[in-house]
C-alpha cells in the first residue's frame, strides 16, 4: 500500500535509463531529524538514484527511527543501505566531482553555479565515465560550514524566491534529484572528452602536505591564518587540478618538507 499522501508522476521519457546504476551519490551533512533522512531516502528512489551517505547524524540509529521510516514510504532500501560516516572526507571518498548545494557564494569557496548547470555537467561527467558524483547539503538549521564546502570541486543553488528562499532538507534532495533525472534522461550530443580531475581525498591530501609546506618555509603561521588556506583552496577548485598535476604539486611539497626535516634533524642531533 502506498504511502496516503503519495503523488502519482509520469516519466516523460518512454523507456528512461536505469539511474539507480549510475554512480551518483548524495550526502547529507549532520542531519538533526531522522525524520528528513527517511524524507530524502524517499526523494531520491522516487527519481530512480539510490546512494545515500549520512555524515554524523545527530541520532546514530536513524535508519531504526520510527520518523525515518514513516517518511521514507517505500525507499525502506534506500534508508536501510544508506551509508553512515564520520567525517565529510570519508564520505566523499572515491567521488571525483563534488557538489557542495549553498545558497550563496562563499567568499574564498569553488566556484558557484546554478543547479540545472552543475546537473548538466555531472551528467556529462558521468556519461564519460569519469567517476562518482555527489551532491553534499548541510544542516537543517546553518547549512553547511565553510570548511565543508571547500571539500567540493563546485558550490550551487537552488534558484529559490529571493524573499523566502529557505527549503527543507528533503526538498532541497528532492530538487537536486529531479534535475539530475532530468540532465541524464535528456538525449546530449556528444561531447568532447573531459580532463580527468582529481578525487577529493586525492585533493586533501595535497591540501595538508601544501599546508605543511608552507609553514616550513615560513610562508604560514597556523596560529594566524589570514585565510590562507582557504584562499589557496579556493585557486586550486578554479584550476580544477588533474591527479597529474596534484601529483605534481604533491611532489614539489614534499621536496620542501624532506630537507627541511633532516636539516632540523642534523641540528638537533648535533651533526
Amino acid at each position: 500500500m502506498r504511502a496516503p499522501d503519495s503523488i502519482d508522476s509520469q516519466d516523460d521519457a518512454a523507456q528512461a535509463p536505469d539511474l539507480a546504476r549510475t554512480d551518483v551519490r548524495f550526502v547529507l551533512v549532520e542531519p538533526s531529524h531522522c525524520g528528513n533522512i527517511g524524507a530524502a531516502a524517499r526523494a531520491i528512489q522516487t527519481m530512480g538514484f539510490e546512494q545515500l551517505s549520512v555524515v554524523a547524524p545527530r541520532e546514530p540509529d536513524y535508519r531504526a527511527s520510527a520518523d525515518a521510516t514513516a517518511l521514507a514510504a517505500n525507499a525502506g532500501p534506500v534508508l536501510r543501505d544508506s551509508r553512515a560516516h564520520p567525517t565529510l572526507e570519508q564520505a566523499l571518498q572515491g567521488v571525483n566531482l563534488a557538489f557542495a548545494m549553498t545558497g550563496y557564494a562563499r567568499e574564498f569557496g569553488p566556484p558557484h553555479r546554478p543547479l540545472r548547470e552543475s546537473a548538466s555537467q555531472a551528467a556529462a561527467w558521468l556519461r564519460q565515465e569519469r567517476g562518482a558524483v555527489a551532491f553534499v547539503f548541510g544542516t537543517e538549521r546553518t547549512g553547511l560550514t565553510n570548511r565543508d564546502v571547500l571539500r567540493c570541486h563546485f558550490s550551487c543553488a537552488i534558484p529559490a524566491d529571493a524573499r523566502f528562499g529557505s527549503l527543507n532538507l528533503a526538498q532541497a534532495v528532492q530538487v537536486a534529484a529531479y534535475e539530475m533525472r532530468c540532465a541524464l534522461s535528456l538525449p546530449q550530443p556528444p561531447a568532447a572528452p573531459a580532463a580527468d580531475r582529481a578525487t577529493v581525498e586525492r585533493r586533501e591530501r595535497l591540501f595538508e602536505a601544501l599546508e605543511q609546506a608552507l609553514i616550513e618555509i615560513g610562508f604560514h603561521d597556523p596560529q594566524r591564518p589570514r585565510h590562507m588556506m582557504a584562499r589557496l583552496r579556493s585557486l586550486f577548485a578554479r584550476a580544477e587540478l588533474s591527479p597529474e598535476e596534484v601529483d605534481l604539486w604533491l611532489g614539489i611539497c614534499a621536496a620542501i618538507i624532506k630537507p627541511k626535516r633532516l636539516r632540523a634533524g642534523r641540528k638537533r642531533s648535533g651533526a
